[in-house]
């Protein structure tokens, strides 16, 4: 983040600090951000000002702390409906979640990493990493899988080096050699699991959504846990699943990409 800041100027340093503020999950004070910033106290006190002249971010005088700004929010709003797969698969994830009692996930691919746009809780939910407006890895949740399986070779080839390959479980794929020939096999079958990779005990089968003419636009995931199925038993979703995310992707073609649509595509 830091280094895209500085090759993208000012404007790339100050989204860097929006960033942190909006991502911090708290309000922060000047020295919370002074610890970790690559920038002079003066520096970093000039974008804070500016940011919060713009309404981008908000000043507690009394806390002396900064949160996202109600003009963030507005912005985040407006992105989310005419960015985000959320307004188009609603009624597809809703069906779906309630056809198999089971949490859905819906995914986009973010520069390598998934973002998660929207989520449909199971009957019984559990305690799991995912939540709406969250990013996550994508080399070792299914539904990141399925995206990155349905990639053309070089746009695959430009987010494979962005994987951290941490190994988060006993089960997770730490190369991109392993990668590689994980996504090739999920190619074939259309689908792809998640095996306890990025949490213990949390399973999942995902599929691409992929407009007509095969262009991905987001990731579609049934979640359960270990001790409620096995691999084969969310297997057996398999047809309900590539059913949702189908309609998803024709109804997306549609709207990201109207002219497109019209002509089959």
């Amino acid at each position: 983040m830091k280094d895209n800041a500085h090759k993208d100027g000012t404007v790339g340093k100050a989204l860097a600090i929006l960033d942190e503020v909006a991502t911090a999950g708290r309000p922060l004070r000047l020295s919370d951000m002074l610890a970790t910033s690559a920038y002079p106290k003066a520096t970093l006190y000039r974008f804070l000002q500016t940011l919060t002249s713009q309404g981008m971010l908000a000043y507690d005088a009394e806390r002396q702390t900064y949160r996202p700004g109600l003009r963030l929010v507005r912005l985040a709003h407006a992105a989310w409906q005419q960015s985000s797969l959320a307004p188009i698969a609603l009624p597809y994830v809703d069906a779906l979640s309630a056809e198999l009692g089971e949490t859905v996930h819906l995914a986009q691919l973010d520069n390598g990493q998934v973002l998660y746009v929207d989520k449909r809780n199971a009957v019984s939910p559990v305690e799991m990493f995912s939540q709406a407006g969250k990013i996550g890895p994508a080399y070792c949740t299914g539904v990141g899988k399925a995206m990155m399986a349905f990639l053309d070779e070089a746009e695959l080839e430009r987010l494979i080096p962005k994987q951290a390959f941490h190994a988060y479980t006993a089960h997770t794929i730490t190369s991109a050699d392993a990668l590689r020939a994980e996504l090739a096999a999920i190619r074939k079958a259309g689908i792809s699991f998640d095996r306890e990779e990025h949490e213990p005990s949390i399973i999942c089968i995902a599929a691409p959504i992929l407009t007509p003419a095969g262009r991905v636009v987001g990731g579609l995931s049934v979640t359960s846990t270990t001790t409620r199925h096995s691999l084969g038993a969310l297997e057996a979703m398999k047809p309900a699943l590539i059913r949702a995310a189908t309609h998803i992707g024709k109804d997306a073609a549609d709207w990201l990409f109207p002219e497109q649509g019209r002509n089959g595509i």
